[in-house]
């Protein structure tokens, strides 16, 4: 049997270390989440110069549509946005960029997620495909995809017409670096990754002097009250099969130590696995919010949702069908079965929003199984090999369980 991914050419030693300087450049010019004009030019010179046609969508993405003849569409993202994370990987190539907030807060920027790996990934698959359309036939949608970190960027893509604008694919395929072993695959059927909310919760009472509490309402003791009841969702709503996590990040209140204030504040994170869970969820949480408050005799909190991450569900016929392209692609050994993150991401919206199946895997960018960093950590610097090729050669094979074939060895 010869299989699809046999007849795509590897890169030659000169194309493998032009994507080794692309990796560099973009390790060390980080962006921050849809702020990435630079990374989208970058992007869109590279493409260029294959002679890729593409454009811009959602403000910093870049879409590019690698055609060849009749056949199938199947889509390929890569998210390009960095952290505010200041660098301590050591490397020679490492970020020393700043970025600005929303709010004026000047920042440090890092590829603290990987997505560095993803763009120099998926321009090298780009490259492979191009110099090998002897191999297969159809049409490749590459997403090159701003903020991802925010959960901004699939929606704002699909908002800007992304799929009136290119060709509508039978699905839509991504990966993403892990702290794994460089060379290996994970890859899971059915929900790969967790819902998320943000969600930020006001409480207000009644200012006091600290001597008088009685003439006020303490919002610090109303919040407090809140943040421990909120960790009973839980453990005392749920069934213990459901997973789910919810996080206080933060927490803030007052001025002064002998003031009692009239209001406190604190950030959510929650993260689900399956619609009916975060519904429950979220309802819990809205009645907790509302009873203590009223048990206080305080005025109604607001609840105000700061972003969500869509379900990132891998289709099972489709999981099916490019687990078995990248065990030929990378070896059966190097491909593992794997259950469900509760880390979030927002590339299921690029495929629900048209209704077609996606799916997501991970891939490994160390070389060492311990003390290995993770992602959003200032120590996350993934090893350039075999780390680039393996992504770039798996996101080859993903795509060609749409766009290429397998055929029988001729025998004598």
């Amino acid at each position: 049997m010869t299989h699809a991914i046999d007849r795509i050419r590897p890169l030659d030693a000169a194309a493998q270390e032009h994507v080794h300087a692309l990796y560099r450049h973009l390790h060390a010019h980080p962006e921050l989440s849809m702020q990435e004009h630079a990374t989208a030019d970058f992007i869109a010179a590279e493409l260029d110069a294959l002679g890729v046609e593409n454009f811009r969508c959602g403000g910093t993405g870049v879409v590019g549509i690698l055609r060849n003849g009749e056949g199938p569409v199947v889509a390929f993202r890569a998210d390009t946005d960095g952290l505010p994370i200041a660098e301590d990987t050591g490397l020679d190539y490492a970020s020393t960029a700043t970025g600005t907030l929303a709010d004026g807060t000047e920042v440090p920027v890092m590829h603290g997620c990987g997505h560095d790996t993803h763009v120099a990934a998926l321009l090298a698959a780009a490259r492979m495909l191009d110099a090998s359309r002897d191999g297969w036939a159809g049409t490749i949608v590459l997403l090159f995809q701003p903020g991802e970190e925010t959960a901004a960027g699939a929606r704002a893509m699909v908002d800007d017409g992304l799929w009136d604008r290119a060709p509508r694919p039978e699905a839509v395929l991504g990966q993403h670096v892990m702290p794994l072993r460089a060379g290996t695959i994970a890859i899971s059927s059915g929900t790969a990754m967790a819902m998320a909310d943000a969600l930020r919760v006001t409480v207000r009472g009644k200012q006091s002097h600290g001597s008088q509490p009685q003439h006020a309402i303490d919002p610090i003791v109303l919040a407090s009250s809140i943040v421990t009841r909120l960790q009973t969702i839980v453990s005392r709503e749920l069934d213990p099969m459901d997973p789910a996590v919810v996080t206080v990040g933060t927490f803030h209140a007052g001025l002064k130590e002998n003031i009692i204030p009239d209001r406190a504040e604190f950030t959510l994170n929650i993260r689900t696995l399956t619609p009916p869970v975060r519904e429950q969820v979220l309802a819990a949480v809205e009645r907790i919010v509302k009873a203590e408050a009223a048990a206080a005799a305080a005025p109604e909190p607001t609840i105000e949702k700061l972003y969500d991450f869509p379900e990132n569900y891998n289709d099972p016929a489709a999981a099916a069908r490019v687990t078995t392209a990248l065990e030929h692609a990378i070896g059966a050994e190097n491909v593992n079965a794997t259950g469900p993150l509760m880390g979030s991401e927002d590339f299921g919206h690029l495929g629900s929003a048209i209704g077609v199946p996606t799916v997501y895997w991970m891939f490994g960018g160390f070389d060492r199984d311990e003390d290995v960093p993770m992602n959003h950590s200032p120590f996350f610097g993934p090893v350039p090999e075999p780390t680039l090729t393996t992504a770039a050669r798996a996101a080859v094979a993903g795509v060609l369980a749409w766009v290429g074939s397998d055929d029988e060895e001729a025998t004598a």
